[in-house]
């Protein structure tokens, strides 16, 4: 019986060169089946949810929503993280990746954020858009917590210290400061009771799943920078980002950011 001659050395090498450009491709075509990664600020969380909603009926497609800081995001970007699309709560955060390469340009603002001072509904701290019930708390000895998102990271943070040293409150209410990691989490510290009170995004404090469970009042616009709020593709991304991108452009993505208390471009207050 004779023995199977072997294959010769070339052969070999073309049927590994093949197997790997076959296990490529099926990769390749598996990732390009994967809805795409989102990474948005998380003041848009109830609002992005029902626009992604939307978007799926629609269009019959899906993306991946990660919420979080914006700055931590950037940060990540710039390490590699494999998002397609960014929606930051400050436009520099997106500027600056255009700048650097890491996304395929500038972008489009795409609203305009508000801050809310806000209080669980049986805290004993008065709620109101000039603040004058937590000045009042203050001097009386009766806040000793107040919470905000991390000014270093998180631009509603950043505009609450803002709002916070116009008013003249920041000086003493800095020792008070318990921080969110992002303002989403700021916001549950408000609505579990866990401060008395706090600085949170308006859009989710309008969230339908807190309706009842804060009270709230929007502080005046004029102290502090705006909230302008800027979105781009990254540089890899793929045909269902950039319909995810155009969707959030139209006008039934545009009404859903202006029933969360975001003003848009191209409207007055």
């Amino acid at each position: 019986m004779s023995e199977a001659m072997p294959a010769p050395a070339g052969l070999l090498r073309r049927r590994t060169v093949l197997l790997l450009v076959a296990g490529t491709f099926a990769i390749g075509v598996a990732l390009a089946k994967e809805p795409p990664l989102v990474a948005a600020a998380s003041d848009l969380k109830f609002a992005l949810e029902e626009i992604a909603a939307d978007f799926r009926a629609a269009k019959g497609a899906d993306v991946r929503l990660v919420f979080g800081s914006s700055g931590n995001f950037a940060r990540q970007i710039r390490q590699g993280a494999p998002f397609s699309l960014f929606l930051s709560a400050d436009e520099a955060f997106v500027l600056g990746l255009a700048r650097d390469g890491w996304a395929r340009d500038a972008g489009v603002l795409y609203a305009v954020g508000r801050i809310a001072v806000a209080a669980a509904p049986d805290s004993p701290i008065a709620v109101d858009s000039r603040l004058d019930g937590i000045a009042a708390a203050l001097a009386e000895g009766r806040l000793e917590r107040f919470a905000i998102a991390n000014p270093e990271h998180a631009p509603y943070g950043l505009r609450a210290k803002e709002a916070l040293v116009y008013r003249g409150l920041w000086s003493e209410l800095e020792p008070r400061l318990v921080y969110g990691e992002n303002i989403a989490q700021t916001t549950q510290f408000v609505v579990s009771g866990s401060v008395p009170a706090g600085i949170v995004a308006l859009s989710l404090a309008l969230a339908p799943p807190l309706a009842g469970k804060l009270r709230y009042a929007a502080i005046p616009a004029e102290w502090h920078e705006p909230l302008n709020q800027r979105m781009a593709l990254l540089r890899h991304a793929g045909p269902m980002a950039e319909a995810f991108y155009a969707w959030l452009q139209s006008e039934r993505a545009r009404a859903v950011f202006r029933r969360y208390g975001f003003l848009l471009p191209g409207e007055s207050h």
